[in-house]
């Protein structure tokens, strides 16, 4: 288990380095053994890691080997090691299943989580572009939640998360109600918090 999560504003980089590690800091129980963090003018990314594979070259968030593409993930690709053979032509700087994420973004573009077989939330990043691309495995196994409010969007493996940024609005969805006291879980990707939406399995 790992925490991803990130933030698009138009805050100063230095007010954005403040917040989203208060954010990552509100899901540290996911990750207690390494921390990461990408910001600049656009976007903040930040990481907690639960090592498991590739424990020395695996930390995140993990750049491509041109420098252009930028991933945090929450997961574990089962089949990374056959996607590396087919991906030859990227040459491979760590032993890790994150990194076939940026090989294969850079291929299929976002066509990358048909070839995935795992349980998966990761977000990639393009430097040059600014384009954000964000993908939840097919059953919905690894959360996933994005909120939107004052021109900053947000997603983080845990609603919690959201708690630290001063755009987020804690306001109680109250319409969820009802559904949740007929079918004991919420049936559709509402949450309840206003405004706060679970990704749902398979989209990006």
């Amino acid at each position: 288990m790992c925490g991803i999560t990130g933030f698009i504003s138009k805050q100063k980089e230095s007010d954005k380095e403040k917040v989203i590690k208060k954010m990552a800091d509100r899901i540290k129980h996911r990750g207690p053994d390494g921390e990461g963090y990408y910001v600049d003018a656009y976007i903040a990314l930040g990481h907690r890691r639960l090592s498991i594979i590739d424990i020395k070259g695996g930390s995140q968030p993990m750049y491509s080997t041109d420098k252009k593409l930028v991933v945090i993930f929450n997961g574990e690709i089962y089949n990374y090691k056959e996607l590396k053979e087919e991906l030859k032509d990227y040459k491979f700087q760590s032993k890790s299943d994150t990194e076939v994420l940026l090989a294969g973004y850079q291929k299929w573009g976002k066509n990358l989580p048909k070839h995935l077989r795992g349980m998966f939330a990761f977000a990639i990043y393009n430097i040059d572009t600014h384009e954000v691309f964000i993908a939840r495995d097919h059953f919905g196994i690894k959360p996933l939640y994005y909120y939107q409010n004052n021109g900053t969007f947000m997603f983080a493996s845990e609603i919690k998360s959201f708690l630290e940024h001063p755009d987020f609005d804690k306001v109680l969805n109250e319409d969820i109600i009802p559904g949740y006291m007929t079918f004991s879980f919420t049936p559709t990707t509402e949450t309840f918090f206003k405004g706060v939406k679970r990704l749902d399995a398979g989209c990006s």
